[in-house]
């Protein structure tokens, strides 16, 4: 008799999974950003629910729906906020075409305009970027907006950590916001100090509410430091000894920052502003009143993107930036694994006569993006675009060089996540004296790199190999 009733139990807990299963797959055919992934997993929820049930929860959302109901609607003290900063921002707007990929008000896919009268200084790896940093914790007389993707307890982790505490101890206002998953070896005993200190330390809280439980896939790879709304510096760069090439097994790291003094800083404001509101529920009391460091100085757009928006900002920027380009396009990303209308664009951008370049690293970190850029070989070698693959060490930079007058510099990668699933922060800058450092700086790296030959390298693989690379670019969306 009992056996009957077990397999009556076995049989409702099968038919529930199953119609679970249905019930997700109709759920991802309504949903799902592609038809490609819609049907992948429709098939998969509704022949293997057992399995893909769960991965569907974790992988299948592409919009963050909690973070974007956050934000603020009319007259609340987020919108407040942002109306109060973009009132003053506005004097500052510089002129630029209507066809910029930087955006005219009316025109524009970031939030604040772009604005004239900054200073923006390249920050070459670690050597340059660690002092800077530091320099702009101890310059800090208010406060201090600190948040990263990755931070290390390890040397550097430890002394970031000990000179914010010190800073909090004189009584300047800290606010650190960390990723969980990017941290996810840290321990609270790790911020202890700091936050005796007096600073605030908050995770970015991805899972935070009822729905948002199951939603590992999103990330905060934003990477910022800004003191007293003056002074800025973001880019590539997480805090670790790693990233100062200390790591013996990724030797010299190649990353790159950039400083920023100005009323771009108040734009690089807001997003902290906006995170911080999502993993607290508190507004920051901040200084919204832009200084202009130089006139005309360095127009800046500042761009913030995630999966909150409304639009694929990231991905229709970067589109922007590759339609643009007239004479030069060179790209530089840890990854590449770009969507079907960046390739796309990519590929028109070569059949036009642009001077396409992509540096990459040769070596991996994570072996799921490093194996799906073989798989766009095939593509890159119809057309002229030159791949470029850095020998000297890791390259971890992310950077964009337009023509002889425009650069991004950033945490952006070129691949899914980044365009689709990660919470992202650049600056576009429109000005001929830093387009020629970046493009010095860039010739120089390309001076260490190996020119890929694109119709032979893959296609001399072995077959494993190739069918990992099949396998790896079927996973891009969680890479």
């Amino acid at each position: 008799m009992w056996l009957d009733y077990l397999a009556r139990f076995w049989s409702v807990q099968l038919a529930l999974v199953h119609g679970l299963g249905v019930l997700n797959a109709i759920h991802a055919v309504l949903k799902v950003r592609s038809p490609q992934g819609a049907f992948g997993w429709a098939l998969a929820l509704a022949g293997f629910p057992y399995a893909a049930i769960p991965l569907y929860w974790v992988f299948g959302r592409s919009k963050f729906i909690g973070y974007r109901r956050a934000r603020p609607e009319s007259d609340t003290p987020l919108d407040r906020a942002a109306q109060e900063a973009l009132a003053a921002l506005m004097p500052l707007r510089a002129d630029v075409p209507s066809d910029s990929p930087l955006g005219t008000p009316r025109h524009s896919l970031s939030f604040f305009p772009a604005t004239r009268g900054n200073t923006i200084t390249l920050l070459r790896d670690g050597a340059e970027t660690f002092p800077a940093l530091f320099d702009a914790i101890e310059r800090a007389e208010h406060y201090l907006l600190v948040q990263f993707f990755i931070v290390r307890d390890d040397r550097l982790g430890r002394e970031l950590l000990r000179r914010l505490a010190a800073k909090a101890r004189t009584g300047v206002r800290v606010f650190f916001l960390f990723d969980e998953v990017g941290c996810h070896s840290l321990s609270r005993r790790f911020f202890a100090e700091l936050c005796a200190a007096g600073a605030r330390v908050e995770p970015f809280r991805t899972t935070r509410g009822r729905g948002n439980r199951f939603q590992l896939n999103f990330r905060n790879h934003r990477k910022v430091l800004i003191a007293d709304g003056h002074l800025a510096l973001t880019g590539g760069l997480n805090v670790g000894v790693e990233y100062n090439g200390e790591d013996a097994r990724f030797g010299p790291w190649r990353d790159t920052h950039a400083r920023v003094i100005g009323p771009a800083v108040q734009a690089l404001q807001m997003p902290f502003v906006e995170d911080w509101h999502w993993a607290t529920g508190e507004i920051l009391t901040l200084d919204w009143q832009p200084a202009t460091d130089v006139t005309p100085g360095q127009t800046v757009q500042v761009l913030a993107t995630g999966p909150a928006d409304d639009l694929d900002v990231c991905a229709l920027t970067f589109l922007r930036l590759i339609n643009s380009a007239r004479r030069r396009l060179w790209l530089a990303s840890p990854y590449f694994v770009p969507d079907p209308a960046v390739l796309s664009a990519l590929q028109l951008a070569a059949l036009r006569g642009v001077d396409v370049r992509v540096m990459l690293p040769d070596r991996p970190d994570h072996w799921l993006p490093y194996l799906s850029s073989f798989s766009y070989y095939d593509a890159l070698a119809r057309t002229s675009i030159a791949l470029h693959r850095y020998t000297a060490g890791f390259h971890h930079q992310k950077i964009a060089l337009v023509d002889e007058e425009l650069a991004a510099v950033g945490s952006i990668n070129v691949d899914y996540r980044s365009f689709h699933l990660n919470f992202e922060l650049a600056l576009l800058v429109a000005d001929a004296a830093f387009a020629r450092d970046v493009a010095a700086m860039l010739e120089a790296d390309f001076t260490r790199c190996r020119c890929v030959d694109l119709a032979t390298e893959y296609a001399g693989r072995p077959w494993w190999f190739k069918a990992s690379v099949r396998v790896a670019r079927l996973l891009s969306p969680v890479q």
